[in-house]
C-alpha cells in the first residue's frame, strides 16, 4: 500500500515527515501510516499542477480520451485489488465494494467518450448585426475534496471529467480512506497521465490545506463531496477568491410507499436504497413514509429482510453488512435510535450496537416513529430505517419535502401517471420511481436546496470543469 503523497508524478513524504494512521474498522487495527500533507506540500502541488495543467489543456480531446480509455482498461484489470482496498479502509462488504469499484471505473470510459464531444454554439443576434460564437474551455487547476464513504467512486467521478475537460487536479481524499485514492493514482500514472496533472494529498490538516488552496489565485475550481455543514464553510472560503464551486452535499432521502404499491417490490427497493454501503451514503433512504393500508405488511417483510442480513468483516464473502467507518459513527447512530425509541418508536429488529471488536451496528427497523423524533431530521448514515405511517398523498409529499435537503427521493406506486405527477412535487434533484438505486455515470447526479450545487456524471459533469467563452464577430 502506498503511504506517501503523490506530487508531480513522484511519491514523497510530507515536508515535516508527519503521518497519520489509517484504521481497519472491522478490527480497529492499523492498516498504514500515511503521509500528512502540510501547507508547504500544497504549495509544491499547486506549482507543478499549474504548469502541467497548461500543457494538458493544449492536448487534443482525442489524446485525452485515449488516456482515459487506457485508464479504464487498467482499472478494470485491478478491480479486485481496488475492491480489497475499499473493504480494508472503509469496512463495507465485498459485494458493496465490487459494486463501487465497477461504478468508479466506468467514469473513465464514460468521460473518454464525452471528452471528444465538447460542443459549442453558433447564433445570429436578433438584430442581425453580428454572429455569436460560444465555446467551452478548461476552467483550470481544480481542487477535489472527497469523502470516506465511496473512496474510489467519489475520486473517479471528479478526476475523469476534469481530465477529459483538460484540467489538472489536486485531490484531497478523506483521511479515513486515503489508500484507495493513492492506488488509483498509481494506475493513472501507468495509463499515461502526465506528471503533475493528477496530484494526491492526504492530510489530517484538512481545513488548513484546503483553505490554503482556495486562497491561491491559480486554483479556479473546487469540487467537494461531503456534509452540508462543511460545504457551507468551503463556500465561504471559496468566496474570497471567487473560486467556481461544485457541491455534492448531504441528503435525508424519503422513501414513500403508496397504497397501490407492490409491497414486495417496495421492500426489495428499500433494501437497496437503505442498505447500499450499509446506509453510509448521501443517497440512502432515511425516512420511510408508508400508507396505512400497507404499513403492517411492509413493516413485517422489511424487518424480516433486514434481520436476515449477515454482519461481519467485509472481506468475508458471506457478509452483507460490514462495520461502520469509526466509533463516532456508532455513537451518532445510537443517539438517534435511542431518541426515536424513547419517543414511542418500536424496534422491529436491531436497535443496539453489537458488542464485538470493530465498529458494528445491526440492521435496524423502527416502527411507529414519532414525527418529532430527531431521526427524521438528521441524516442517519447507518443501517437504520425509521417508519412513519401516512393517510394521503399530500401528507406524504409535505413530510418528504419538510427538510433542508433535496438530494434524492424514492417512491413506489403501481400507477405510472401518479408516480410521475408525485415526482414533480418532490423537492429533490433525483427521483427513484419504483427503483432503489439511481446512480449511473450517464445520469446527472446532484441535489437542490442545501444538498448541493451543480451536477456530476452525464455530459453536465464535463461542463463543471469548463467555462463558456463568447466571441462576437461579423463576416
Amino acid at each position: 500500500m502506498r503511504d506517501l503523497l503523490y506530487i508531480g508524478g513522484e511519491w514523497k513524504p510530507a515536508s515535516d515527515q508527519a503521518t497519520f494512521a489509517v484504521i481497519d474498522p472491522s478490527d480497529e487495527s492499523v492498516l498504514a501510516n500515511v503521509a500528512s500533507a502540510t501547507v508547504d506540500d500544497v504549495n509544491q502541488a499547486i506549482e507543478v499542477a499549474d504548469i502541467a495543467g497548461k500543457s494538458w489543456a493544449k492536448t487534443s480531446p482525442r489524446h485525452r480520451a485515449d488516456i482515459l480509455m487506457k485508464a479504464w482498461q487498467l482499472l478494470n484489470e485491478k478491480k479486485a485489488l481496488i475492491s480489497e482496498y475499499i473493504v480494508r479502509e472503509n469496512g463495507k462488504s465485498m459485494s458493496d465494494a465490487l459494486s463501487e469499484a465497477g461504478y468508479a471505473i466506468e467514469f473513465f470510459r464514460w468521460y473518454a467518450e464525452e471528452a471528444v464531444r465538447n460542443y459549442g454554439e453558433l447564433l445570429e443576434s436578433p438584430d442581425g448585426d453580428k454572429k455569436i460564437i460560444a465555446i467551452r474551455q478548461p476552467i483550470g487547476l481544480s481542487v477535489l475534496v472527497t469523502p470516506w464513504n465511496y473512496p474510489a467512486a467519489m475520486a473517479t467521478r471528479k478526476i475523469a471529467p476534469a481530465l477529459g475537460a483538460g484540467c489538472s487536479v489536486i485531490l484531497k481524499p478523506a483521511s479515513d480512506t486515503p489508500l484507495t485514492a493513492l492506488l488509483i493514482a498509481e494506475i493513472l500514472e501507468d495509463a499515461g497521465v502526465p506528471p503533475g496533472v493528477v496530484n494526491i494529498l492526504p492530510s489530517r490538516n484538512s481545513g488548513a490545506v484546503v483553505s490554503h488552496m482556495l486562497h491561491d489565485s491559480r486554483v479556479r475550481k473546487l469540487s467537494f463531496t461531503g456534509s452540508t455543514e462543511v460545504g457551507r464553510i468551503l463556500l465561504r472560503e471559496a468566496s474570497d477568491c471567487v473560486v467556481n464551486c461544485s457541491m455534492e452535499l448531504g441528503g435525508n432521502a424519503p422513501f414513500l410507499v403508496f397504497d397501490d404499491a407492490d409491497v414486495d417490490e417496495a421492500v426489495a427497493g428499500a433494501m437497496v436504497a437503505k442498505m447500499r454501503n450499509g446506509g453510509e451514503a448521501c443517497t440512502a433512504a432515511n425516512r420511510f413514509y408508508v400508507h396505512k393500508k400497507v404499513v403492517n405488511e411492509f413493516n413485517d417483510k422489511f424487518a424480516k429482510a433486514m434481520a436476515s442480513l449477515r454482519v461481519g468483516p467485509g472481506l468475508d464473502p458471506q457478509v452483507e453488512l460490514g462495520p461502520m467507518i469509526n466509533e463516532q459513527a456508532i455513537i451518532d447512530i445510537d443517539r438517534l435510535v435511542s431518541d426515536a425509541i424513547a419517543k414511542g418508536g418500536e424496534a422491529l429488529t436491531g436497535g443496539k450496537p453489537l458488542d464485538r471488536k470493530g465498529y458494528y451496528y445491526p440492521p435496524t427497523v423502527i416502527g411507529s416513529v414519532n414525527k418529532n423524533s430527531e431521526i427524521l431530521r438528521e441524516e442517519i448514515f447507518g443501517p437504520v430505517a425509521p417508519i412513519v405511517e401516512f393517510e394521503d398523498d399530500d401528507e406524504a409529499i409535505n413530510a418528504a419535502n419538510n427538510t433542508e435537503y433535496g438530494l434524492i427521493s424514492y417512491l413506489y406506486t403501481s400507477d405510472l401517471r401518479r408516480g410521475l405527477q408525485l415526482s414533480e412535487k418532490l423537492d429533490a434533484g433525483m427521483i427513484g420511481l419504483n427503483r432503489g438505486m439511481v446512480s449511473d455515470p450517464a445520469a446527472p447526479f446532484g441535489g437542490v436546496k442545501q444538498s448541493g450545487l451543480g451536477r456530476e456524471g452525464s455530459h453536465d459533469g464535463l461542463h463543471e470543469y469548463m467555462e463558456k467563452k463568447y466571441i462576437s464577430l461579423n463576416w
